[in-house]
């Protein structure tokens, strides 16, 4: 089944907070310090609060659904940098790891992907990832920082204006 692409709306709170915790089990358990993670994702309740809080205040999230399940997300908005080097920045692609490989990370990032300049951050030791953005056009622009809540290094990548790529925003059901 291809997944449904959808806005995300309140309701999807403390869903959207499982799966997101579930994907970060998932995706940062190989680079991540065991310690730190585990402790990250065993207070549940910040999770639920902090989709709750953004799913209100901050930009719109689009979420990918397989029979009923939600299957991963996107989010995009202004730069969070203290000094921005692009206008926009990626916050999240994630994809539980059942769906890797299928195309439903293109898709993710083509529902939410800027008309502008945009950066993100990937852990250093995550070459999927990096491949993945590479491949959207992306390269890294020699940032690194200490991502200390999970003890990994992260590095900032780049996209700038004029990486020619289909752009169909049309695949997200309001």
């Amino acid at each position: 089944m291809t997944p449904l692409l959808r806005t995300a709306v309140a309701a999807d709170a403390e869903a959207g907070a499982a799966m997101h915790r579930e994907c970060w089990r998932e995706a940062y358990g190989p680079y991540a310090d065991p310690t730190r993670l585990a402790e990250r994702l065993a207070d549940v309740r910040r999770w639920s609060d902090a989709w709750a809080r953004q799913l209100v205040a901050g930009p719109p999230r689009v979420l990918a659904e397989a029979d009923g399940e939600l299957v991963g997300f996107a989010v995009a908005g202004p730069s969070r940098d203290e000094e921005p080097v692009t206008p926009s920045e990626l916050y999240a692609i994630y994809v539980r790891a059942a769906w890797w490989g299928t195309g439903l990370a293109q898709r993710l990032w083509e529902s939410v992907r800027p008309d502008e300049p945009c950066s993100l951050w990937v852990l250093e030791a995550n070459a999927r990832a990096q491949s993945f953005y590479a491949r959207q056009g992306f390269v890294a622009d020699g940032t690194r920082e200490l991502y200390t809540d999970l003890g990994a290094w992260e590095i900032r990548m780049v996209r700038r204006e004029g990486f020619p790529e289909k752009h169909d925003r049309s695949i997200v059901v309001p």
